[in-house]
């Protein structure tokens, strides 16, 4: 059998606002205990676990790795929230993708003025380096990824005339 199998983990850069309104959620919390012993009651007992469960939710948000698996001319796209639950998002598969490119490529000026749904399953930042990878999927989504070398290669000898490395 002639399969391929790659998976690739990367740190999405999660909302910086996340991560300030998680730890006010958590002052504010404590705040909310603490003014059980002042004498405000047990609703405060409610709104500080309410508090809490809020802002343990929000860093959950705060903290995105994406992991991507290459099977056989099939990308699909798992999210994980610290480390700690796994979604499936999206599943691609390559023979309905029109171009994969470098996000920065000259081969992608050509579909620039596209109306497409721009869907970011990357780091979340433009490094140096720029690293990331763009695809389109059946002329409706622009996808972008932060694929490893591995990946490109394995995808690129699949797809030699949709994949480029540039």
């Amino acid at each position: 059998m002639n399969e391929a199998y790659v998976e690739c983990l990367v740190k999405g850069k999660g909302p910086v606002f996340f991560k300030l309104l998680r730890y006010f959620m958590y002052f504010l919390a404590i705040l909310g205990f603490g003014s059980v012993m002042i004498g405000l009651g047990a609703i405060s007992v409610v709104l500080g676990f309410a508090l809490a469960a809020g802002g343990y939710y929000l860093g959950m948000l705060a903290e995105v790795e994406y992991e991507y698996l290459y099977v056989d001319k099939e990308l699909t796209v798992d999210k994980i929230l610290a480390q700690n639950s796994r979604k499936r998002v999206a599943s691609y598969s390559m023979e309905r993708v029109e171009i994969m490119a470098p996000i920065k490529s000259y081969r992608l000026d050509n579909y620039k003025n596209r109306q497409t749904k721009d869907v970011d399953y990357s780091i979340g930042y433009e490094d140096k380096p720029d690293l990331r990878y763009v695809f389109y999927y059946e002329g409706g989504q622009r996808i972008i990824l932060s694929p490893s070398e591995e990946m490109i290669k394995v995808m690129k000898n699949a797809n030699p005339r949709k994949v480029y490395s540039d």
